[in-house]
């Protein structure tokens, strides 16, 4: 497994990766573009990938302006493996060096996304209006 930073040219990798999920799925795939995965991985943040030979796996995607984890997916066969742990780890010790106190994000209740940011440390903030638990952490 290689893990680095994301490029430009990652768009339609990580998107395959977006759109493989059986949890967290989008209701319209639509709704996420192109230009939303440029601006966040070159312009608003940053993002990683796992990759195994030469295919992209996994990614984790953080928005410095919103102070946000925009996403950290990974394809279903590789679930279990370590490997959303190490993403997440390499996105959050970037984040923590760009000088922020705090990031949040949202997932839905009694996934197994729950269960992993619940592991890793993740504040529960309660429930936000649509439905999704709140999570934050703390620099």
């Amino acid at each position: 497994m290689h893990y680095r930073m994301a490029n430009l040219n990652d768009w339609q990798a990580i998107h395959v990766v977006r759109m493989s999920v059986t949890e967290n799925v989008l209701s319209d795939p639509l709704k996420v573009t192109e230009t939303d995965y440029k601006s966040m991985i070159s312009e608003r943040g940053r993002g990683w990938v796992c990759e195994v030979d030469g295919e992209i796996i996994g990614f984790s995607i953080v928005d410095l302006q919103e102070q946000n984890i925009w996403a950290l997916f990974l394809l279903p066969t590789f679930e279990g493996k370590g490997i959303g742990k190490k993403l997440h780890d390499l996105m959050m010790n970037w984040t923590a060096a760009q000088g922020l106190k705090s990031v949040w994000l949202s997932t839905t209740p009694g996934t197994r996304a729950e269960g992993f940011y619940r592991k890793m440390g993740w504040k529960d903030k309660g429930l936000l209006q649509n439905g999704e638990i709140k999570f934050e952490w703390y620099f």
